[in-house]
């Protein structure tokens, strides 16, 4: 049996404020590799907004923004 949180990183992407697509990974690295992947895809969408999180006992901690100043 795996101890892997399949719902561990969290990823979402959010427009004009509108949730547009999210997505969950149970491995950092692949999370990370997500993230840098919408950005490519979709980092040219107006007022786009794309956030990592990880999931902890306290709630979700942001890993990595984009873009940063968001």
């Amino acid at each position: 049996m795996s101890d892997v949180d399949n719902e561990r990183f969290h990823l979402i992407l959010t427009a004009g404020g509108r949730a547009m697509m999210h997505g969950w990974w149970g491995k950092q690295p692949t999370a990370e590799h997500q993230y840098l992947s919408w950005i490519g895809s979709w980092g040219s969408i107006d007022g786009a907004r794309i956030v990592l999180t990880e999931r902890a006992d306290e709630g979700e901690r942001v890993l990595a923004r984009w873009p940063e100043s968001s």
